[in-house]
């Protein structure tokens, strides 16, 4: 159950963050202390006492105010290391959850990733230590004044539970339809995101990324829009609780009766009271947030890991029957898909950017499962197979380049490969870089068509049954890439599927279909052209 509690501490991390508290709590009431001290030591001077009478609040403030910086270095020492121990177990758990398959699609799997778990950082050092710590320091005020006033130490408590507790539910009630508002718009931000970064050279051959960044922009647009309405809201809150604060602290300076340095010590106590009690009005903004990527990142965790396959497949016959994909808070990425793929077979498939075509894709590769319908592999679902990366593999747009040397990369598809195999799938990819040249961070030290040929030339060294291909030539020169295309078909003996937007390479192909919106429909006639023979 442990792997899957979000909130999982063990009994040593709650030890350590119920220290970090106590640090910060420290830290607050010195702060608190040391104001109070300093007021009641210039008016008591003021009194001219002698010296005797002074020499402890003297020596006081001095501690105090070495204590303040002290406490406040230990409390951050000690909740971000609890705090980062947890995020690096959760992280790892998440991708542990997300390792075997997912059903997310890649904007959101960065969401889930990323920015969820780093929010549920945020609750604990933002909204979980402050709001431990403001109840301390409250409490402990409320009982300071009580000493001097009941009334006084009443009114108080009564404005720091408006502060702290009421303003803050308010702020989380203005946010939260503002956040319910924006969250399927985030997601599709980060799917934008994504598409514009891992397909920009595609977009850009298919003359699409001026109306994909459009698109991106107006989603931007609208997601500011609701947040400066909420910002509009929770800024009124903000200055209410300053007036709370103001209208407490005069409050207490008129019914605390005591002497004038007690009365100035108790209204400036009141005072710093509230600068720790007032931040969480500000944090409570990002309360539906933590609530959404808790609830996202749960999801994750919960989730059922596919079972392993045991299968080994024999003819290596694919269907798709009605599969579909629907990701949460979108339009759906395929729908009603039906697709037959017996061995030998070769397929082409055109569409514009966006209409799934990459998505189709992974369910061939059973990266990612269909949430309708269903993928076979000589009748039985994909995912009960063992082998099946040896029986389909091929290019695909968002590929992986390591940094290493091309021979390392080349390995990766045919890990006992000579030299003599890889220098041939180099060549029919048209790859003619040495095997020992350092590839850098993701292919960085290549050009663009360089590490598109090295993808192509380690999906041809895999020799599947089943070769993926996902506009394998974009970003190519389009003679040199028509070369280059006809090579690695020719090279292929099994299955072909080849995704492009290029009529003119698909040929000779068995059969050629568009996907437009999601469905999958024969192409017509008139859209196709020869290809190279």
């Amino acid at each position: 159950m442990a792997f899957t509690n979000v909130w999982a501490l063990s009994a040593r991390e709650l030890l350590r963050l119920l220290r970090a508290a106590l640090l910060g709590a420290a830290a607050e009431l010195a702060a608190l202390a040391l104001m109070a001290t300093a007021a009641w030591l210039l008016l008591r001077a003021a009194e001219r006492p002698p010296l005797a009478a002074l020499t402890v609040a003297i020596v006081a403030v001095r501690t105090l105010a070495l204590l303040r910086g002290g406490l406040r270095y230990a409390e951050r020492l000690a909740g971000h290391e609890v705090v980062l121990r947890w995020l690096g177990s959760l992280r790892t758990r998440v991708y542990q959850a997300l390792l075997p398959g997912t059903r997310y699609s890649g904007g959101d799997l960065v969401t889930r990733l990323v920015s969820d778990v780093d929010a549920l950082q945020d609750a604990v050092l933002r909204w979980v230590l402050p709001a431990g710590v403001a109840g301390i320091v409250g409490t402990a005020a409320v009982a300071g004044t009580a000493t001097a006033s009941t009334q006084a130490a009443g009114t108080l408590a009564a404005g720091l539970l408006v502060a702290g507790v009421l303003l803050p539910w308010l702020v989380v009630r203005v946010t939260a339809g503002a956040a319910r508002e924006n969250a399927p718009n985030r997601a599709e931000l980060a799917e934008r995101a994504v598409e514009l970064g891992t397909g920009h050279r595609e977009l850009v051959a298919a003359g699409a990324l001026e109306e994909h960044r459009q698109r991106a922009t107006g989603v931007v647009h609208e997601i500011t829009a609701g947040e400066r309405t909420a910002s509009a809201k929770t800024a009124l809150l903000s200055a209410a609780g300053v007036l709370v604060q103001l209208g407490t602290t005069v409050a207490v300076g008129l019914l605390a009766h005591a002497s004038v340095p007690w009365t100035a010590a108790l209204t400036l106590s009141a005072l710093t009271c509230f600068e720790v009690v007032l931040p969480l009005i500000g944090a409570a903004r990002r309360v539906p947030e933590i609530r959404a990527s808790a609830a996202r990142v749960r999801a994750v965790l919960t989730e059922p890991a596919p079972p392993q396959g045991t299968r080994t497949a024999s003819t290596g016959h694919f269907r798709l029957e009605k599969a579909g994909v629907r990701h949460p808070g979108r339009a759906p990425a395929l729908r009603d898909v039906d697709l037959d793929l017996p061995p030998g077979k070769r397929v082409g498939i055109l569409g514009p950017s966006g209409a799934g075509k990459t998505t189709l894709l992974r369910l061939l590769l059973g990266n990612q499962a269909p949430t309708e319908g269903r993928v076979t592999l000589d009748g039985h679902p994909i995912g009960e197979y063992a082998d099946l990366s040896k029986l389909v593999s091929g290019a695909e747009a968002d590929a992986h380049v390591f940094h290493t040397t091309v021979r390392e990369n080349l390995l990766l598809a045919k890990p006992d490969a000579t030299d003599d195999e890889l220098r041939e799938a180099c060549a029919t990819a048209g790859f003619d870089l040495g095997l020992d040249r350092d590839t850098g961070p993701d292919g960085e030290a290549l050009s663009g068509g360089q590490r598109q040929r090295l993808i192509l030339a380690r999906a041809v060294l895999a020799a599947p049954q089943v070769l993926v291909l996902d506009e394998p030539v974009e970003g190519l020169d389009p003679v040199h890439g028509d070369a280059v295309l006809a090579q690695v078909l020719a090279k292929a003996n099994g299955s072909v599927v080849l995704v492009t937007h290029r009529p003119e390479h698909l040929g000779g192909f068995d059969e050629v279909l568009t996907l437009e919106d999601g469905r999958l429909r024969p192409a017509s006639a008139a859209g196709r052209r020869p290809g190279p023979p």
